[in-house]
């Protein structure tokens, strides 16, 4: 790890190298530009601005966006500081009231070298105990103006900004191959799975045109659907024997379940659903209807369990990798956007999952394409590490400088 001689650096605060400004217009900021960000558009940890809502999209500005900010300025969100998000401007825009627009003395500093310092462990330890409100947790400017750190020179400073952007630029170099081999997963999905095109098409469409060139069948006809049961939050223990809760099928498992989150007991068990090996896991409800029947398939041979509000379907013959894959398809996902109902929550029933239509394929080309698509995925997962890698990497040289 590199090391810095700082005792040339120069103690300074905060609020004595950047300058708040407070450019608003409440009655026409919104006419003047096009973008505007929420606090939510910005990464954990990431100075670049790669999501923002756009007015010519039909996105609608609140009405406490009047703040403008310009390119070039760091972007400091003063509610719940502790998550980690600032950002550098790449455009000009309008924020909300909370977020501090941010501009570095460059009679001081290098422009690009001060938004580092706000994604270090200091600077946030700093931030998160000087909160204030328990309701509205915030930090006040005086506050992170207050915060001290060592300044090295400006030709160091160059430097040491040479580091942080070449770090930074293997972090987003990695996520960019990790967006791409995304992309060709989903691309593959359908393209393995069934290979017909689904834009400007009903599903009932795309179904018939399926049906000309490979055999369909109902989920009904293909295997056994049970309901899960039991396991309140209550029993859910961090050991014992484990199991699945329909939430965790939105936050936790994607396509195939690889590991366990919640244990129950054997007395729970007992009142709950065992699960066997390749048997997919259905949520029956969500709060829309593009959340509703998300599922993962069981491919480990432990014991384990599933709770309520979970529907198995537990096919007579299909590959498990295969099966995980087609059910979070295009093809079976709109067919489950179909079936659901409810007001305030989505709900599909054992009854729906029985009628989703899906190709028949052989149990060699199953397992061909489940392998293929497993590839990819592993890929991805190669890829997450080393994006945590670098990042780690990264943030040690921000935290050594600061």
């Amino acid at each position: 790890m590199i090391n810095f001689e700082k005792s040339l650096w120069n103690k300074v605060k905060l609020g004595d190298v950047v300058t708040k400004k407070e450019e608003n217009d409440k009655q026409n900021a919104r006419n003047r530009f096009d973008r505007f960000l929420k606090v939510e558009h910005l990464d954990a940890e990431s100075l670049h601005i790669k999501r923002w809502a756009s007015q010519e999209e039909g996105d609608e500005v609140p009405p406490t966006f009047y703040k403008i900010f310009r390119k070039g300025q760091i972007l400091f969100p003063t509610r719940n500081p502790h998550l980690r998000r600032s950002a550098l401007a790449s455009f000009d825009g309008i924020c909300g009231e909370k977020t501090l627009t941010l501009e570095p003395n460059i009679e001081l500093v290098v422009p690009d070298f001060l938004p580092f310092l706000f994604h270090s462990d200091s600077f946030y330890a700093h931030t998160i105990s000087s909160i204030v409100g328990s309701t509205n947790p915030h930090v006040r400017w005086r506050d992170v103006a207050g915060f001290e750190f060592l300044l090295p020179p400006k030709k160091e400073q160059e430097r040491i900004l040479e580091l942080f952007w070449s770090s930074d630029k293997e972090v987003q170099n990695k996520k960019v191959t990790k967006k791409e081999l995304n992309k060709l997963l989903v691309s593959l999905i359908e393209k393995k799975i069934h290979g017909v095109k689904l834009g400007g098409k009903t599903i009932n469409q795309v179904i018939n045109e399926l049906g000309s060139s490979v055999q369909m069948k109902t989920l009904g006809e293909l295997g056994t659907i049970f309901k899960g049961k039991g396991i309140q939050k209550s029993e859910v223990n961090h050991e014992g024997l484990p199991c699945i809760r329909y939430g965790e099928l939105y936050t936790k498992h994607h396509r195939v379940i690889r590991e366990f989150h919640s244990f129950i007991s054997e007395d729970s068990a007992r009142k709950s659903m065992k699960i066997e090996h390749g048997d997919v896991l259905f949520a029956s409800s969500g709060e829309t209807i593009s959340e509703i029947g998300k599922s993962a398939v069981f491919i480990s041979d432990v014991e384990a369990y599933a709770g309520s509000d979970i529907i198995i379907f537990r096919p007579d013959s299909m590959d498990p990798a295969f099966s995980g894959y087609l059910m979070n398809s295009q093809l079976v996902r709109r067919q489950l956007n179909k079936f659901g109902t409810g007001a305030t929550v989505m709900h599909v029933y054992g009854s729906d999952i029985k009628k989703i239509k899906v190709p028949v394929l052989s149990r060699n080309k199953q397992t061909s394409v489940g392998k293929e698509l497993e590839s990819v995925f592993k890929n991805i997962s190669l890829t997450d590490n080393q994006i945590k890698t670098s990042q780690a990497l990264h943030s040690k040289i921000i935290n050594k400088v600061f």
